[in-house]
């Protein structure tokens, strides 16, 4: 069956019911980046991956996937599973454990739609660090380990669309540092689209592009994952743990202080001293909570990141505190203050007047 054509990226209208619960959400995300679904359990994400793959029986509407169409009710089109280029990877391995590391690759590599098998194997094999592993059986592995494998044995398959599952919840925190650089790899080399379900807004800050908010089977947000994070309309711009996330370049190091100086559109920020050469990108999260405003610039102070910004809103946060949204340059930050502080400082006046303020940074962290 040729496969129809559609618009590049990746459009989704899906309905589908389980018992009482209805999923009904629709969707434009890229067709080169990572999207990730986050919300509450029980509020549809993993219902909305499994009709992407084909496997929710109950589904209804249409996905889409750059340029190919893999259902659609209107005209009459479903591609079953197995016709899907989807590489799928679940929170357990479920790898074959009598087969070895080798063997559950080459079982990938028979789905590949593209002929360069063994060279695809060869180069996911070397990239993802699994040759020394290769002739070990699945089951004597790690978790870590046994999850490296799942994620190569999907990028064997040569997928046109990958879906991650809460494939890092059930591995530690020093196993999750494991795989995340290679999903950035995968995320800026090779461009394959990926959606991503996870419990952790650290993940999907660190990895994600594209955000989808789900909530009682319905989309509450959708939009780049900074701009999401900072809307004070939506949940995530709340509480002790909202933050901001920042991209910026490497612009020179200060080697006797253990510091990066980092360049964004808002400025330039001093992070802890990072591994990387002039000209790379990294991603940072500044937290609303170290975030606190002044209405002129301070000197003699120990405070090494201090930003020109402007107020754009103040919103409700918790008894006695507010959250503001400010922009810097272009780039949306949060900060938590007390409500008696930004009465102190008028900051809803000085929304309305657009005036420039000054944000100071008490501290960063890398995503990455």
């Amino acid at each position: 069956m040729k496969l129809q054509e559609s618009p590049i990226g990746v459009n989704l209208q899906l309905t589908a019911h389980r018992g009482s619960f209805m999923l009904d959400a629709q969707m434009a995300l890229p067709g080169d980046r990572v999207s990730a679904l986050f919300g509450p359990s029980g509020s549809g994400k993993t219902t909305c991956l499994r009709a992407i793959a084909g496997l929710e029986p109950s589904a209804r509407g249409h996905v889409h996937v750059n340029g190919e169409i893999w259902h659609d009710d209107v005209q009459g089109i479903f591609l079953p599973a197995h016709k899907r280029s989807i590489g799928y990877v679940f929170q357990d391995a479920r790898l074959f454990g009598h087969l070895t590391v080798a063997q559950n690759l080459a079982f990938g590599a028979t789905r590949a739609s593209v002929p360069e098998k063994e060279l695809s194997i060869q180069r996911i094999t070397e990239w993802m660090g699994l040759v020394e592993l290769l002739p070990r059986q699945t089951r004597t592995l790690s978790g870590g380990e046994r999850q490296r494998v799942a994620i190569a044995r999907a990028l064997a398959t040569t997928p046109k669309l990958l879906l991650m599952d809460e494939a890092l919840a059930s591995l530690d925190a020093k196993r999750k540092a494991e795989i995340l650089p290679f999903l950035e790899k995968l995320r800026d080399r090779f461009r394959i689209p990926m959606i991503y379900v996870s419990h952790s807004i650290d993940e999907v800050a660190r990895l994600a592009d594209h955000l989808v908010l789900l909530e009682s089977g319905k989309v509450s947000g959708t939009g780049p994952t900074a701009d999401l994070m900072t809307r004070l309309d939506l949940p995530l711009a709340h509480g002790d743990n909202a933050a901001a996330v920042v991209l910026a370049k490497v612009i020179g190091h200060e080697p006797q202080y253990h510091l990066t100086l980092a360049e964004f559109t808002g400025g330039q920020l001093n992070v802890p001293r990072q591994m990387l050469d002039i000209g790379e990108q990294l991603r940072i999260r500044i937290q609303a909570r170290d975030v606190s405003l002044t209405l002129q610039r301070q000197s003699g102070t120990s405070i090494l990141n201090i930003l020109p910004v402007k107020v754009i809103s103040v919103a409700h946060d918790s008894p006695g505190q507010v959250m503001v949204r400010l922009d810097a340059g272009g780039t949306a930050l949060l900060a938590r203050v007390t409500k008696k502080s930004a009465d102190a400082l008028g900051l809803v006046t000085l929304q309305d007047q657009g005036r420039e303020i000054y944000a100071q940074v008490k501290g960063v962290a890398i995503l990455g």
